[in-house]
Formats: C-alpha cells, structure tokens, sequence
C-alpha cells in the first residue's frame, strides 16, 4: 500500500502529462523513485522543468491519495501500476501507456485477442446494425470487443458483445465511479461480469471535455486492431485510429454512402489504406498472424464433446499424426478410434491428412 501511495500521488500532480510522467519513470524506474529523487536530479530528465521539479518536491496532497485508497477498497476498486504482472500485455507494449489504472471486472489472458470498434454519438440506423453486426459477431469468435461507453457506436458494441456471450472491454473519460453517460450505469455493471471498465483517471474525475482524446490512446493500446463506423473528418474516432497507426495496430473502416457527411471519415479512412470491412471476418482474416490460431481453437472449444471424443483429442495437435500412433497412445481399439475420429472430422474439430494421419483443425 506504501508503494501505491507513491503511483497515485504521481497521478495528481498538476501540470505533468502523460509524455513527462513516462519520461520520470524511464529514468528512475518507479514512482516511489521519483519522489526521493533530488530536484537536481528531476531536472535533468527531459521536460522536467523547474517549476514541474518543484511540483514534485513540494507534493503535498497526501490525505487526497489516502481518500483515493480508501474509496477504492470499499468500492472493490482495482489498482494496477505498470508493473504489475496483470497490466494488460497490448497495452504494456506502447511507449505512452497510462502508468496507472483503475478497474472494475477481471482481466483474462484471452483480452489480449481484442478488437476496438468505435464510432459516433449520435449514429444512423445504419450504423447502430452494422455495429451490432460487427461487435457480436467478433464476439462470437472469441474476440474481446473495446470500446469507450459512450452513447451511440460504443454502447451498442459493448450490448452486441454481452448479447453474444463474449467478453468487452469499456475505457471511461472518467473516473471509474462516474459512469457517463449516466445511463449506461447498468451497462457498466454488466460489463464488469463480462469483461472490465477501466480508468486512468483517479476516482471522482468529472467527463471533461479533454479527457476522452486522452483516454482514446488506451482504447486502440488494447486492441490489435480499431474498427471505424461512421465518422465524419473531425470524429473522435479518428482520433482513436492515429492512436492505432502511432501504436502500429491496424486500422479498418466501414464504408458508408458517398453522399452522407456522416460517412466522409470512414471512407477518408479507406483512401489512405486503411481496410474496408463488411464483415467481421474481414477483420479476422487480416489481423490472422496475431490472432495464431486463436480463433480455431476458441469454436473448438464451444464444440460439445462426448468423454471419449475429449479423450481422443488429448493426444492430437496441429501436426498430424498416424492412427496407429494414437492407438498406441490412447489405448483405444482401433475400430472404436475410427469412429471417433469420424466423428470429430463431421464436428469439425479433427482433420485427416494422407496416410491415415489426423490433426486438430
């Protein structure tokens, strides 16, 4: 708790970005080092002036960092630091990563397969159904789904991922006690039992205005790729996709009417190269290297298998293998492994190569 006493009280220093605090972590490796650190040796790290060193020296909002503890430990309030062996993978690896977090849910190893969609406030009929498209059917295929809880494109994509019985993820522009907009409150409980809402921002941060191109760069640091809906040349979500290409994550874009003003960023978007999706599986054949298999082994798992089917698959894997191995292996007879293997090809979960020779597909 002393430790995290240093990581909040580094967040509510005034006038230090997100650029500056990383630049203080680089050079003195954590929090707590920043603050013993002498005010000759602040001044040394780049845009650390004197007046940003004195901050810190002079830092004396400690009762503030306490209430922030306390508020968190009554509220089941997560706090992660950079360093914690549960700080998001994607998101470790960009260089203006938040050094701080505040969460509600629970992350998985598989949120590391994520996509973001994002898109406007105020969309048409045609972009709340292909959002829901989208987001649900990525759902379906074992993708974590991110967006930012705001009204329009972001709720129906974290409702469409919920629906499907997949996992989401909501970055706020807020403080992880401040659910806005207000109505999305029961959606940020649901969210939280299927997947997390996160924060960088400490709790009893107000929605300002500039705190969600901010919290954009966490969106697509989560994600391996941002999908586009419905964005006019001076939407947010544009914002969302430069923070994908500055992040080297891919960037894909809904097509929309050439005559609707509603549609001129997304189809900005796909004159400058970013991939035109119509479906979900436009975006999973793309981002197929990163996704390694993920997405086979996902529907293999929703497959329902009998006890001996289950067992067969034990001793089965992507190189294949001759059935008098596996009957060796398994000590199953080999009429009654034939049959099992039949009927695993029909589910779909095993293929046979020449030879005799099968493999998990």
């Amino acid at each position: 708790m002393e430790i995290l006493n240093y990581w909040i009280a580094l967040s509510l220093i005034d006038d230090i970005g997100p650029r500056s605090i990383r630049a203080l972590l680089d050079s003195f490796g954590d929090a707590k080092c920043v603050f013993q650190a002498d005010i000759r040796e602040l001044l040394q790290v780049e845009g650390i002036g004197e007046k940003r060193a004195r901050a810190i020296k002079g830092f004396n909002r400690w009762k503030e960092v306490e209430r922030i503890l306390s508020l968190c430990e009554t509220q089941e309030i997560k706090i992660l630091t950079e360093n914690d062996e549960s700080y998001p993978v994607l998101l470790k690896n960009i260089h203006t990563r938040p050094f701080l977090l505040y969460l509600k849910g629970k992350i998985l190893e598989e949120d590391r397969y994520a996509v973001a969609v994002v898109g406007p406030r105020k969309p048409t009929e045609y972009g709340v159904r292909v959002a829901d498209m989208i987001a649900g059917e990525l759902a379906k295929a074992g993708i974590t789904v991110v967006s930012g809880m705001a009204r329009g494109i972001d709720t129906v994509a974290h409702k469409a991922a919920i629906i499907r019985g997949g996992r989401t993820i909501a970055v706020l522009g807020s403080g992880i006690d401040v659910p806005y907009p207000p109505e999305n409150a029961g959606l940020m409980k649901r969210i939280t039992k299927s997947g997390y809402v996160v924060s960088e921002f400490p709790p009893g941060t107000k929605p300002e205005r500039g705190n969600f191109p901010v919290r954009n760069r966490i969106i697509s640091g989560l994600s391996l790729g941002v999908v586009v809906i419905e964005a006019t040349n001076d939407s947010g979500a544009l914002i969302t996709a430069e923070y994908a290409l500055e992040q080297n994550r891919e960037v894909f874009s809904v097509p929309g009417m050439i005559t609707s003003k509603r549609s001129s960023g997304t189809n900005t978007l796909i004159k400058k190269g970013a991939v035109l999706v119509e479906s979900a599986e436009d975006i999973i054949k793309e981002l197929a290297p990163q996704l390694k298999g993920f997405i086979r082994e996902a529907s293999r798992r929703s497959v329902s298998l009998s006890d001996d089917e289950s067992n067969v698959v034990k001793y089965l894997s992507k190189e294949p293998v001759h059935v008098d191995v596996l009957t060796r292996e398994s000590k199953i007879p080999l009429n009654k492994l034939l049959s099992i293997l039949t009927a695993l090809e029909l589910k779909g979960v095993v293929k046979q190569a020449e030879g005799k020779r099968f493999y998990l597909s």
